[in-house]
């Protein structure tokens, strides 16, 4: 009696399946790769797949371009121009003159002055006060909710309600911090009608304001710590402050990269809380840099010589960025 072909081969006539390294060379019945390199011996859709993504895609580039690329692409041309915004010296090629006049600029200078000493005096606190913070409520002080909000809240109010607040505390004769100082003994300060105080009354303002930000940073890092490894530590017997430096601090020093990064950028980029508060003043010892470039285009009508000074600060900011991304990504190998 003749034997009944089967769709597995000889292997399967005693109901057995075929062997795994049959399957591997491409059988037919198995799961291995057929002739074509397919998994199974399955043809593959070709373009059809490949190009399935594209939908998903296409309308992310247009906005990409028409909102990013074009824009760069017209800044540029224009910080080469002598473009006004009142319509005088459209289009007349100035080649490099206006980056050459950027470069010998004494207000451009003065005003990268103040952009860097912002960036100092609010970008160490704003990341060490938010350590701090988060260390205290992570540690499981009573109310947790409580803190998580007060620390987080500020960070939630427009820019506007915040210089507005800070203004009257900041009033000289009837603002909050003169009348503590005055209750001390103290002369008031001109906190923000000072040289001396003007750009510290800033720093301090954007503290309080920003600082939630970094906060939820931290936390979130500090919740993502392995527990066994501060339970070996006490078995170990180690105390509090060595397992903050031994093992909370150097856990947390991928997010003390990233916040470390996004603050001086948020910093170099200040201009909101500036405009508000002291409009650059007083005589110009708080104008940052994009303050520069606003008066130059949007009131002195020079929006060629204003591209230029951006393109100039772009530079910079891509250069910082790019040596602190160097020195973070050492730091972890």
């Amino acid at each position: 009696m003749s034997s009944v072909p089967t769709v597995g081969g000889p292997a399967a006539v005693d109901g057995t399946r075929p062997s795994a390294k049959r399957r591997r060379r491409g059988v037919p019945g198995g799961g291995g790769p057929s002739a074509d390199g397919v998994p199974g011996g399955v043809k593959s859709g070709g373009g059809a797949s490949r190009g399935a993504g594209w939908p998903f895609v296409v309308p992310f580039l247009v906005f990409f371009v028409l909102f990013l690329v074009v824009p760069l692409g017209f800044g540029l041309w224009m910080s080469l121009t002598d473009s006004s915004l009142t319509g005088n010296g459209d289009s007349t090629f100035a080649g490099l003159d206006n980056y050459t006049e950027a470069f010998t600029d004494g207000e451009v200078w003065q005003s990268l002055g103040n952009t860097a000493w912002f960036t100092l005096l609010s970008s160490v606190p704003l990341v060490l006060f938010a350590l701090v913070m988060a260390l205290l409520v992570h540690t499981g002080l009573p109310g947790q909710w409580i803190w998580r909000l007060s620390f987080f809240a500020p960070y939630l109010l427009p820019v506007a309600v915040v210089t507005q607040v800070w203004g009257m505390l900041y009033q000289p004769e009837l603002g909050l911090f003169n009348t503590m100082l005055k209750a001390v003994g103290i002369d008031g300060i001109g906190w923000v009608v000072e040289e001396k105080y003007a750009m510290w009354s800033v720093a301090l303002l954007t503290l309080w304001w920003t600082v939630g930000f970094n906060f939820l940073l931290y936390l979130a890092a500090l919740q993502s710590v392995p527990d066994h490894l501060y339970e070996a530590a006490a078995l170990d017997g180690a105390g509090a402050w060595r397992r903050l430096w031994s093992i909370t601090l150097p856990q947390l020093r991928r997010t003390t990269g990233l916040i470390a990064v996004l603050q001086v950028l948020a910093s170099l980029k200040v201009f909101d809380q500036i405009y508000l508060l002291t409009k650059g003043g007083p005589a110009g010892s708080t104008r940052p840099i994009l303050e520069y470039i606003y008066d130059t285009g949007f009131t002195n009508y020079r929006l060629g010589y204003a591209s230029a000074v951006s393109y100039v600060f772009f530079a910079i900011v891509l250069i910082l960025s790019l040596a602190q991304l160097g020195l973070f990504s050492r730091r972890e190998d």
